[in-house]
Order: C-alpha cells, then sequence, then structure tokens
C-alpha cells in the first residue's frame, strides 16, 4: 500500500485525489497540506489534520501536487530533503522554476505532467505524428477552460504546441478562452487550401485528472531519480 500525502489538498484537484485515493486499496492518505493563511488550516479530514507545515513528509511514500508554481518549488525542497518521490501536475512555472525541479530530479524521482489524463497524453502522441505528416498545413490550437484557471494559454496547450514544433510543424496561434465551469477542452486544427483535420479532447469531469495522478504515483514509487511524465507512465519509455 501506498502512502500518500496531497499538496494543495483543498483545491478541485486535491478534493478529487483525495476521494478517489480513499475508495482505492492500493493507498492509504497520511498528509493533507495547504498554503499557510488557507482557511480550512487546521480543520479535520476523517482522520487528517490539513497543515501548512510537512513535518511529516517522511510517513509518506510519494506526494501528489496541484497547487502553484511557487508552493510546487518549496515542495520540491521539501520532498528532496526527506528523498521523497513527487508527482507534479502544477503549471505555470518559469524557466528558473522549472530548472529547480530539473535540479531536483537528479535526485529523487519526479513525474512532471502539464496534463495527468491518459487520453490528452494519447492525444500529446496523435499530434506528433499528425504534425510530421501535415508539416506544411497551417496549425491553430484552441484551448478552453473555467474562469477560474490563472495560465493563458495552459500548460497543456503548450506542451501540445512544443510536440508540434519538434515533430516538423508549426503552430500559427493559441487561442486560450476562459468561459463559466468548462474542465478542459483542447482542439487542434490542421488547415490546407483543400482539407482540414481536427483533434479534439473534452474533459467531463476532474476525475481523470486525478484519477491519471493517482496511477502516476503507483508507477513512481521506487523508480530511481529522474525525471518523468505520463509518457513514461502510459508507454514504459
Amino acid at each position: 500500500m501506498i502512502k500518500l500525502a496531497i499538496n494543495g489538498a483543498r483545491g478541485r484537484m486535491g478534493q478529487r485525489i483525495y476521494t478517489l485515493a480513499q475508495e482505492d486499496e492500493g493507498f492509504r492518505v497520511v498528509a493533507l497540506w495547504e498554503k499557510e493563511g488557507h482557511p480550512d488550516i487546521g480543520k479535520k479530514i476523517g482522520e487528517l489534520t490539513i497543515n501548512s507545515h510537512r513535518d511529516n513528509i517522511k510517513e509518506a511514500d510519494c506526494i501528489i501536487d496541484f497547487s502553484s508554481p511557487l508552493a510546487t518549488v518549496d515542495l520540491v525542497n521539501a520532498a528532496e530533503r526527506a528523498k521523497r518521490c513527487l508527482v507534479v501536475g502544477t503549471t505555470g512555472f518559469d524557466a528558473l522554476q522549472f530548472s529547480r525541479i530539473e535540479a531536483a530530479a537528479k535526485h529523487i524521482p519526479i513525474l512532471l505532467s502539464p496534463n495527468m489524463s491518459i487520453g490528452v497524453n494519447l492525444l500529446f502522441r496523435l499530434v506528433k505524428e499528425a504534425a510530421g505528416v501535415l508539416s506544411d498545413y497551417k496549425i491553430n490550437i484552441v484551448e478552453v477552460h473555467h474562469v477560474h484557471k490563472k495560465d493563458a494559454p495552459s500548460g497543456t496547450a503548450k506542451k501540445i504546441a512544443s510536440l508540434i514544433n519538434s515533430g516538423g510543424g508549426e503552430v500559427k496561434d493559441i487561442k486560450s478562452i476562459r468561459e463559466d465551469e468548462i474542465v478542459g477542452d483542447h482542439r487542434i486544427i490542421f488547415e490546407s487550401d483543400s482539407d482540414k483535420i481536427e483533434l479534439l479532447h473534452s474533459a467531463k469531469t476532474r476525475d481523470i485528472f486525478a484519477q491519471g495522478a493517482l496511477q502516476a504515483a503507483k508507477w513512481l514509487v521506487n523508480k530511481p531519480a529522474g525525471l518523468y511524465s505520463m509518457d513514461n507512465v502510459l508507454f514504459d519509455t
């Protein structure tokens, strides 16, 4: 059984990860963390108290993080000191923050993905293949998320653009839309004078991200130090 800590425990993703982990016999949640000053600090969820400190980090085998770039980097430092593996679903890192994650991954296993969904990570592969074949097409990305999402374009859209560019295509534009409570839609449009091809992933619930994060945690435990992605989990690369 994997002893799990959740950072960003009272966020939308953190709450779903906690609920699904409670339903999975492969996990036991041992710690719930939130940022200092959060109104739920000190409250109990089941038998656990929500804390801003991580004094109990060594009780966990693995940590799942959906928080903010600054909070994630702080957590990376703590996980590195405690020698604990870390699954990161946070997005919006700048170059310096990302380099800190890369440096820590030399000492502990870290799985970093802008999107934990199994379907989206399959989409990543399809997009890269399509870009290689349709390199002379005009390529655009449209991503739609809920109004609470802070980063735009989304980390998923940036990842898709990076895959297209490395695969031989060129993304002309990324359009970001924030409206209502949309979980997440990503549409990739390949268009020529003769035809148009579209790839679309539409998330119905946040459970797809929570399920993917838990699958990632199961895969990551006992792996050697390194920086991994969901591609490693799904395709054993």
